[in-house]
């Protein structure tokens, strides 16, 4: 005989790095937020983005919360690469999870704001990190003004009836045409339709794979320093 006492969830608690940098004159100044790729962490993509570093503005490291197993053994577990959130093919699964990974970012961001001050927001997501900040720019869309996403896809279905509410935003949508994990068709797509709607948005075809070289962060640092981040 067997008796099932006692069935439930409890929840588990894992500590996930981040970091504030500073760089110019102390005051206010814009944020920009880093979100990076699949089975990468800030370590990594800091180094990546050094170039974007040099504007006067607060940098926000973020490291996604989700582990990778490191199946060669030569790295300690600091060192892993991560990931966002949680996805299997289900859709209902994939846009719940990107929910619970942006009000992670956003509790990140709420704490913040007793320490500096903020005159306005952009996110810089590639790849994974890139549909999780287009999911967040829309979904907290208050807290953005500027997005740029490299080698992902911003999932305008998800917020069929509620998009009007960010047509604030300016948004960068960077793909590479030998991009072959994510094809350029459809962010490019969601761009056109973005713009039918009336917003300030983007798609450029860029000489690239999907891994990030420098020709994105490049492109991202002209973007920036037409859209107000870099003083002339």
């Amino acid at each position: 005989m067997q008796d099932v006492l006692v069935s439930g969830k409890a929840s588990f608690e894992i500590e996930v790095p981040y970091k504030l940098i500073e760089t110019g004159d102390k005051g206010e100044k814009p944020l920009i937020l880093y979100l990076h790729g699949f089975n990468q962490n800030i370590e990594f993509f800091e180094k990546k983005v050094k170039k974007l570093k040099t504007i006067k503005a607060y940098h926000l490291f973020i490291q996604a919360p989700y582990p990778i197993y490191d199946r060669k053994g030569k790295r300690n577990v600091s060192q892993w690469g991560r990931s966002w959130y949680l996805y299997d093919g289900n859709q209902e699964q994939f846009l719940k999870s990107m929910e619970v990974a942006s009000g992670f970012i956003e509790g990140i961001l709420d704490d913040l704001t007793d320490t500096v001050q903020i005159s306005r927001m952009c996110i810089f997501g590639y790849s994974m990190g890139g549909y999780l900040g287009g999911y967040f720019a829309f979904s907290r869309w208050k807290k953005v003004k500027d997005l740029i996403v490299i080698g992902g896809r911003i999932k305008t279905e998800a917020f069929e009836g509620r998009r009007k509410q960010a047509k604030h935003l300016n948004i960068l949508a960077l793909h590479g045409e030998d991009d072959t994990s994510v094809y350029p068709e459809p962010q490019k797509e969601c761009i056109e339709l973005l713009k039918e709607e009336g917003f300030n948005a983007n798609f450029k075809l860029v000489e690239a794979t999907h891994k990030l070289s420098s020709v994105y962060i490049t492109k991202a640092y002209k973007w920036l320093q037409k859209t107000g981040y870099v003083e002339s």
